[in-house]
């Protein structure tokens, strides 16, 4: 297969915390002019099943995705899958077990908000917030700036949510990853440079964690992210040729919640990195055709 140069595999949609609806990033994707692309959003499959029905047959590859929340005792991770069934059970019961544990943190932090804080929203603001398919807190800290409790949306996360005593609700990675390869899907650890808040890892660290995570079923790193350096994409490059694992790019898109641009990943900043590229998009190539689904 030709190797195709524009990609983006990480973008974010209204049915997570993007500001483009599935519809409106579709249209952005094709006066991109891009060659693949996928729409991962949180703990969700709803905006890949509308863009998978609205294709025409001169668009770019599509490739269903989500991206999932996890954490265990060494800490968080988001983990990507691509190329699932959606129709599987195992990826629908997972997006349910998320969403359902994204809906209890929501009222977790609203009411800490008022306990800590004092901060309390309309009733019709709240009923806004929880009609939303998967509600966050980028929605909370855009709140919390509409009705002047924070000057800007990062001072509302890092000053006031995240420092809220709230009980973690997360999906373990090994549960997450499961859930991909039982739907026939390939799990792809996301920004695997990026731990928890500002931590950054690398080196033995990295490499460790990826081991580990490879013995769960893990397939392939996103070594080409928006907001890495090329340092970073070729560390990554080169433990995804050592150890065999597919690489994915992307922009991490979500519309006006983030300053990343749609379609720019830092492909091409390793000159001999695609390989694992090519051998994922081989790979999702040889999915669709025994599936006929992507």
């Amino acid at each position: 297969m030709n190797y195709p140069d524009k990609i983006d595999l990480h973008m974010h949609t209204t049915v997570s915390d993007g500001t483009d609806t599935p519809e409106e990033l579709l249209i952005r994707v094709r006066k991109a002019n891009l060659d693949a692309f996928s729409v991962t959003d949180h703990d969700a499959i709803r905006s890949s099943e509308i863009i998978q029905n609205r294709l025409r047959t001169d668009d770019p590859l599509f490739i269903p995705g989500s991206e999932f929340s996890c954490k265990d005792e060494r800490g968080k991770y988001h983990i990507l899958g691509y190329a699932y069934d959606l129709k599987a059970q195992p990826i629908r019961h997972l997006v349910m077990k998320c969403h359902e544990r994204r809906m209890t943190k929501v009222w977790d932090r609203l009411d800490a908000l008022e306990k800590v804080y004092g901060i309390v929203f309309p009733e019709e603001e709240i009923m806004k917030l929880l009609s939303r398919n998967n509600p966050g807190k980028p929605h909370m800290a855009n709140l919390m700036v509409k009705y002047g409790y924070s000057e800007t949306k990062e001072i509302a996360i890092e000053q006031f949510i995240d420092k809220l005593p709230v009980k973690s609700r997360y999906i373990r990675p090994e549960e997450a990853i499961r859930a991909i390869l039982e739907s026939g899907g390939i799990p792809v650890l996301a920004h695997p440079s990026y731990g928890s808040g500002s931590q950054m890892i690398i080196g033995k660290e990295m490499e460790d964690r990826l081991i580990r995570l490879m013995e769960y079923g893990l397939q392939g790193i996103e070594a080409y992210y928006s907001q890495f350096t090329e340092v970073l994409v070729k560390e990554l490059v080169e433990l995804a040729g050592k150890y065999s694992l597919y690489v994915t790019a992307g922009s991490d898109y979500h519309g006006k919640n983030k300053v990343n641009e749609l379609g720019v990943t830092l492909l091409g900043s390793v000159s001999d990195g695609p390989q694992g590229l090519r051998n994922f998009l081989e790979k999702v190539i040889e999915i669709s055709a025994e599936r006929k689904d992507i």
